[in-house]
């Protein structure tokens, strides 16, 4: 009788415990939704995953329930960028080789959209012989301060007025060019730039500056990548070697591209075009080549303006030369 009374009262304090475990549950997922925090306890054996609220089904684009919890699925929605660094540092830690388990990664949704997460965990229970049992962790979305730290990043290689690359950015371009091949420098300088900031004003310059990044980007090839180094200089990177035939059509289409006069708010201004091209060497960096095609651009000016220079051998362009060569700046 007081046994089946004992029993009785276990139940119901049982019942109880379950009630105050939902209770304690349900207000955590409520604390933790919207948060983008995620709880999470895996059980290594098993490979069982507890997550603790909502927010990881959800991330990856799942309804509640749809997707089982476990190692695997987990595993599965890794980035295949991503996979082998997050997967060597959760097993360098299971295998007590680091204090907890800790890296930026992203997951793949059901959809594909990614999402970028901030993992930790540490190992928090070993069996006898010292394997790891049980391991528990959060997982914090950061997609946003992610793509707002890519956004500047981005900025930060972008010339403000034009949105062309600037010096950093076509540095960055040049190194990574250089070693998938052979590579050649175009050092464009505008003639007669300062004319136009003389007699229209700096703002009509500035709108000028504007009006030939777009007519350059018409005309610069998919593979090129075309950057202002700033003020009236601008720089065009071609993936090919000096000799490629593609090179001094492309160069004399840029120079013919200023025939058309731009139109600006307070007047039409026209200006020429000098340049230096040079290829790049295994041993140059960006300052070598750009002191080269610096040289090269200088005898077009001093020859007359409106023209182009291979490996500081002056090649002028045929379109009203003589014309243009009677103006100075």
């Amino acid at each position: 009788m007081n046994s089946a009374r004992e029993l009785l009262r276990l139940q119901v304090e049982n019942e109880r415990l379950k009630r105050i475990a939902a209770d304690a549950r349900e207000k955590l997922e409520a604390a933790m939704d919207g948060t983008g925090l995620c709880v999470w306890q895996l059980h290594v054996p098993s490979g069982k995953l507890v997550i603790f609220n909502r927010r990881w089904g959800a991330m990856l684009g799942f309804q509640p329930k749809e997707i089982e919890a476990s190692f695997e699925v987990w595993k599965s929605h890794l980035h295949p960028e991503d996979r082998e660094e997050v997967l060597n540092n959760f097993f360098e830690h299971l295998h007590g080789r680091s204090e907890f388990y800790e890296v930026q990664h992203r997951m793949v949704a059901k959809n594909g959209a990614i999402t970028w997460v901030q993992d930790r965990g540490r190992v928090v229970e070993r069996d006898e012989q010292g394997r790891p049992l049980r391991v528990m962790g959060t997982h914090i979305d950061i997609t946003q301060e992610k793509e707002y730290e890519l956004a500047l990043s981005r900025l930060a290689h972008k010339d403000p007025l034009t949105g062309l690359l600037n010096r950093g950015g076509l540095i960055e371009r040049f190194k990574a060019l250089k070693s998938e091949g052979a590579l050649t420098l175009c050092f464009i300088d505008l003639d007669d730039f300062k004319q136009v900031n003389d007699t229209l004003g700096h703002r009509a310059g500035d709108r000028l500056l504007i009006q030939l990044a777009e007519r350059l980007r018409g005309l610069c090839p998919p593979e090129g990548v075309l950057g202002r180094l700033g003020g009236d200089e601008f720089v065009l990177l071609l993936p090919w070697a000096l000799q490629n035939p593609q090179t001094q059509p492309l160069a004399q289409a840029c120079i013919d591209c200023l025939d058309t006069p731009f139109e600006l708010d307070n007047g039409e201004a026209s200006v020429g075009m000098s340049m230096g091209v040079e290829g790049v060497r295994e041993q140059d960096d960006f300052a070598d080549v750009m002191a080269r095609a610096d040289a090269a651009m200088y005898q077009v000016k001093r020859a007359g303006k409106r023209g182009m220079a291979f490996n500081a051998a002056p090649v002028v362009a045929h379109i009203g030369l003589n014309e243009r060569s009677r103006h100075t700046g």
